[in-house]
């Protein structure tokens, strides 16, 4: 009987063990790449910022004739990063600085980077607030696909050595991946973009696949660099678009010449 007892206590509370393993908390997933392991999880809410811009193995970068007027210190993620299915509740940070929104008599002079060794994957989550990537390198292939953006998506000069793939990646807010350079497809087949799409600078060195995807907002492509052809076949710009400037090969395009070449 005193057995049967513990064992219906144990189901009765396995739901409860069930709830609160979906819930991680972003310090506990900092400890294991502070220890270099590898990070893998699937159908989990994070809760808290995950701020990955002041890791232990953060070092000071030394720029050749600077006047080291701005510090710079840069966190590496050095194994491989997996979320599938995963919320977001706070930030998620590869990119640090203090004095954005404070006066300049209070600048600190500093910001925090991060680069990642290793394979990157962000599949399927959502991620509540910001997402900030800007100057970070992401050495070996990267996955954001099928993921929601509610606030603003920052890639702005981010380094990827590899693949990237936003394939429908839902963009809230604004999206910006001005002077990234895409050195293999750029892969946003499917993708929406809400509000502002900011590709100005950018260059596409193996073309882009971006069909199906949706441009609710303004498209920038001002003096952006496709090496390849773009694939735009079934994309639409419902908002306003700016392609002055832009280039495909060595020669000016328009975005209706970059549509046709899709047909």
């Amino acid at each position: 009987m005193k057995k049967q007892v513990q064992l219906l206590l144990v189901l009765l509370m396995f739901p409860l063990l069930t709830i609160a393993q979906t819930k991680v908390d972003a310090s506990e997933i900092i400890a294991k790449i502070n220890r270099g392991e590898a990070v893998s999880y699937k159908n989990v809410e994070i809760t808290g910022d995950l701020d990955m811009t002041k890791l232990n193995n953060r070092k000071l970068r030394k720029e050749k004739g600077s006047d080291n007027s701005t510090k710079a210190y840069i966190s590496t993620v050095t194994a491989p990063v997996m979320f599938e299915n995963c919320t977001f509740n706070g930030d998620v940070l590869g990119y640090f600085n203090p004095d954005n929104g404070v006066t300049i008599a209070k600048s600190t002079d500093e910001v925090f980077n991060t680069n990642f060794e290793k394979e990157v994957r962000f599949t399927n989550c959502t991620f509540e607030g910001d997402a900030a990537f800007k100057y970070s390198e992401f050495k070996d292939e990267v996955s954001f696909a099928g993921s929601r953006f509610k606030e603003e998506a920052l890639f702005k000069y981010t380094d990827f050595k590899r693949s990237a793939d936003f394939s429908k990646v839902e963009f809230e807010d604004d999206a910006n991946f001005k002077y990234v350079t895409f050195p293999v497809a750029a892969g946003f087949k499917g993708a929406r973009f809400h509000e502002e799409a900011n590709f100005k600078y950018a260059k596409f060195q193996k073309g882009a696949d971006m069909e199906q995807t949706t441009f609710n907002g303004n498209a920038d492509f001002k003096y952006t660099k496709f090496s390849e052809a773009v694939n735009l076949k079934g994309a639409t710009f419902k908002g306003s678009t700016d392609f002055k400037y832009t280039k495909l090969g060595n020669r000016t395009v328009t975005l209706s010449a970059l549509q046709e070449k899709s047909k």
